[in-house]
């Protein structure tokens, strides 16, 4: 490519694309004609395309205006009050990791109240200031968790702004048709053309919503266009059935267990399983049944455990993977999916009519108990048995923090999710008074909030006797910022004793009493930050 001849004096116009080429082979590499040799080649090089980039810019003809915006849609709901509106400002105006790393302080963690400030926001029903929606939206940007909170306070407007700026865009996808409203069942017109014609993410949120009000309707719907659906969205669509799952669902969900995909199968049969009276329940609790059985001949009745010697075509058609991971046994890997999805109410009859509490406590030869219990806690979770919950998890008070049932804290957490909040609380508040914090940390993340007096009462106990003991506070990081979070407010005044800083005892961790007084300190003022900010909402 030739570069235009230039008049006297002047340099020549070099295509801006030339330009690019020889920049990036090097004037080394190559020198064109139209620049001198030798080392005056890279800055003259340089001089045209500061030259060029001038020319383009002055050269560019002023295009016809475009359309002005459409208005946003207005905001119905009630403006913020005053002080909640600059309590906002102020949440907005704190980024994580501005504090710097060690020792944090007695001030409160202003980005961990902000999730906190927006449900009860989304609560009283308000409407932000339209000022702070940028910050909104960055918010949102950066944090995940917040954005269902976030962009639901944030409104419409938020999605008018969207549309404006490119790194906000995620507000669209996240919200169905980038704002619109989902069509009602009553028409179902609108319905079928949004199901047909719709993007993915629009479809997936309007089966959701069929599905916690109309299940039946987003049943028939997803099973009118099942077949020319692609696997992934097969997936995702199955996925949604979680939503309002009901016997009626039987049918379809039998149909999808044929299907070309693994996981579509799989997400089927765990559906099913969830189906206490389902037919593949039924064939999964025969199964399992045939497995486990008590043994009276023993000194004490005992379970006996026969595991599956093959996976059959037809355990696999029912969603049992017959390969199991490294390190697994395959007999063991068949037996605990057989267990997991086979009706609960299975046992019983199967093991001499005890209760939940009388098999749990029976012993289980050959040592098959660890993988028996721990089937049994994920077909408790899955069918939300709470009979059975309460007896895998035990008294509080058992001697092994593991519980009779659980393999692991994990689990027990995920077997108290199945309780009331009120009994999760009474039962994780005798775990803490029993075991202590050291364990507690993942049982106090599924209990409601604020937690409930007799759990607060606990964790403020525990942390008091760990402080006198002189322990390392940091140790307790982790429940201390949950306490911040979670704590009823009005436990306030009963912290104010344990802000000061205690007398150490001598075997007690250097400078401890000083970080516990200034751990005491925040956990105070944020309380009473909290309850400020509730106050501030509360005020019309």
């Amino acid at each position: 490519m030739n570069a235009t001849p230039a008049p006297q004096g002047t340099s020549p116009a070099v295509p801006w694309e030339e330009l690019v080429t020889v920049a990036l082979l090097g004037t080394d590499r190559r020198t064109p004609p139209w620049l001198p040799p030798g080392p005056q080649a890279p800055a003259e090089l340089l001089d045209l395309a500061a030259l060029e980039t001038v020319r383009r810019r002055a050269g560019l003809r002023p295009a016809p205006a475009g359309p002005r915006p459409e208005p946003a849609a207005a905001d119905p709901r009630p403006p913020l009050p005053p002080a909640a509106a600059r309590r906002l400002a102020l949440l907005l105006s704190d980024r994580p990791g501005t504090g710097g790393g060690g020792r944090r302080g007695s001030a409160p963690d202003l980005v961990e109240l902000l999730p906190q400030w927006l449900a009860l926001a989304n609560e009283r029903g308000y409407a932000p200031p339209p000022q702070a929606l940028p910050a909104l939206l960055d918010a949102a940007r950066a944090r995940t968790d917040l954005r269902p909170a976030a962009l639901a306070f944030a409104g419409p407007r938020a999605l008018w702004l969207a549309r404006m700026n490119p790194e906000w865009r995620f507000a669209l996808r996240s919200v169905a048709g980038g704002g619109s409203d989902l069509p009602p069942p009553q028409e179902p017109d609108r319905v079928r053309r949004l199901w047909q014609e719709g993007l993915f993410a629009e479809r997936v949120a309007l089966l959701t919503a069929l599905r916690a009000r109309h299940p039946a309707l987003g049943r028939d719907l997803l099973a009118g266009t099942w077949a020319t659906e692609r696997a992934e969205d097969r997936l995702m669509f199955l996925d949604s059935l979680r939503t309002g799952l009901q016997p009626a669902d039987e049918p379809f969900l039998e149909q999808a267990l044929s299907d070309r995909s693994r996981n579509v199968r799989a997400t089927a049969a765990e559906l099913l399983s969830a189906l206490p009276d389902s037919a593949l329940a039924g064939r999964m609790g025969a199964r399992a049944a045939a497995c486990v059985a008590v043994d009276p001949t023993r000194g004490e009745p005992t379970i006996v455990v026969e595991a599956p010697h093959e996976c059959d075509p037809g355990m696999e058609r029912d969603g049992v993977v017959p390969k199991p991971p490294a390190g697994r046994g395959e007999r063991s890997w068949w037996l605990g999916q057989l267990v997991e999805a086979a009706p609960l109410g299975t046992w019983p009859a199967r093991l001499g009519g005890r209760t939940p509490e009388e098999i749990v406590a029976l012993p289980v030869a050959d040592d098959w108990r660890s993988e028996l219990h721990a089937a049994w806690c994920r077909a408790a979770v899955r069918q939300r048995d709470t009979a059975w919950s309460r007896a895998l998890l035990g008294p509080p008070s058992a001697p092994e923090a593991a519980g009779p049932g659980a393999v692991s804290l994990a689990e027990r957490a995920k077997l108290l999710s199945t309780l009331a909040p009120g009994d999760r609380a009474d039962w994780v508040a005798g775990f803490i008074a029993t075991h202590g914090l050291s364990e507690a940390f993942q049982l106090l993340g599924v209990c409601a909030v604020p937690w409930a007096a007799p759990l607060g009462r606990a964790v403020v106990d525990a942390l008091n006797i760990a402080r006198d003991a002189g322990s390392y506070p940091w140790s307790f990081s982790g429940v201390m910022g949950l306490a911040e979070r979670c704590l009823d407010p009005a436990e306030a005044s009963r912290l104010d004793a344990l802000t000061a800083i205690p007398d150490e005892p001598e075997d007690a961790s250097p400078g401890a009493g000083g970080y516990w007084a200034e751990a005491f300190q925040r956990l105070t003022t944020t309380l009473r930050l909290r309850a400020a900010m509730a106050e501030e909402l509360r005020d019309a």
